[in-house]
């Protein structure tokens, strides 16, 4: 009877070797955390279907902007919680609107210590819930929709934000947007763009923590599922703009084409681990089905491995926390 002359096992003997030869490490500076913050509110507001997730005051949005500084997490993408919205989406560039006195705060209270990221986009602000204003026949119309991005760009760039997170997924937003930056003397403000957003089912929970009005979906301007070769056009396009980062969203039902993005692109590569796959592990680990902390470090490590350099997770702090 022969024995194996290859021994693979050798490699995975004790935790300080598995240590040593592991190919993809995971760390706090690789992570960012988004936040909520809510207009007019007093106190966190939990959101019940993402556990542990919260609507912040301005006041807990500082406090949790140092929590995450101090255990190493990388950036802070901020999400605006209106209290009135209209069909034009107009908080979007109120420099009094909440998102933007939200990133003035978050910049005051941590400076240049992590990147402040402010989500770029419409639907937080309308009252019809899509990413763009409407024409007259209630279609999103793309090109006036981008000069609702532009000057939001502007207010964003003005209140504070190192990055702005192009997520509407409209036909030349890239290019438009750092035309109207460059155009003011803000060549410094950088695009993340979300250059393949699907049309996906794991938006859910989010659309809770925003409050979304949606009606319909937004599959007419959000890539189809079953399209990858598309999602490396719309990064070509992107990086041809003027993108200095991409973004893949969702990032664990993606995985396939977080990779290809990963191998044809030179400039860094993120995904975001959305609401749905945040809620799933938390309800399985809630019913004592998998081990949480494991499961959170394995999935944000398979985000890792499949080419993200950044991972935006609601995790953040805690797997921060944890990776020590």
């Amino acid at each position: 009877m022969g024995f194996p002359q290859e021994r693979p096992r050798r490699l995975r003997q004790s935790p300080a070797l598995r240590r040593l030869v592991r190919q993809t490490q995971l760390s706090p500076s690789d992570l960012v955390l988004p936040l909520f913050v809510r207009e007019g509110a007093g106190e966190p507001v939990p959101i019940p279907t993402m556990p542990g997730v919260v609507q912040h005051s301005r006041a807990s949005l500082r406090v949790a902007a140092r929590e995450a500084v101090a255990a190493g997490v990388g950036a802070l993408m901020l999400f605006g919680v209106p209290a009135t919205r209209d069909a034009t989406g107009s908080g979007l560039d109120d420099p009094d609107g909440i998102l933007n006195v939200g990133l003035a705060d978050l910049r005051e209270q941590v400076g240049d210590d992590a990147v402040i990221m402010a989500d770029l986009c419409l639907d937080e602000f309308t009252d019809h819930g899509h990413c763009g204003v409407l024409d007259d026949v209630g279609r999103v119309d793309n090109d006036a929709t981008l000069e609702r991005y532009a000057a939001g760009a502007l207010v964003q760039a003005t209140s504070g934000a190192h990055v702005l997170g192009l997520s509407g997924m409209m036909d030349g937003q890239v290019g438009h947007v750092r035309r109207a930056l460059d155009g003011a003397g803000r060549q410094d403000t950088l695009i993340l763009a979300y250059a393949a957003k699907y049309a996906s089912a794991f938006y859910g929970p989010f659309r809770d923590a925003v409050e979304s009005t949606l009606v319909g979906d937004r599959s007419t301007y959000q890539q189809d599922p079953g399209n990858a070769r598309e999602a490396l056009r719309e990064v070509r396009l992107d990086l041809a703009e003027g993108a200095d980062l991409v973004m893949v969203k969702p990032a664990l039902p993606y995985l396939d084409v977080l990779r290809q993005v990963a191998d044809s692109v030179d400039v860094p590569v993120a995904a975001y681990q959305v609401s749905g796959e945040y809620a799933m592990i938390e309800a399985a680990a809630a019913a004592g089905m998998i081990e949480r902390e494991r499961a959170v470090l394995e999935s944000l490590t398979s985000i890792r491995r499949a080419g993200a350099q950044v991972v935006l997770t609601y995790w953040a702090l805690e797997a921060a926390r944890w990776l020590g």
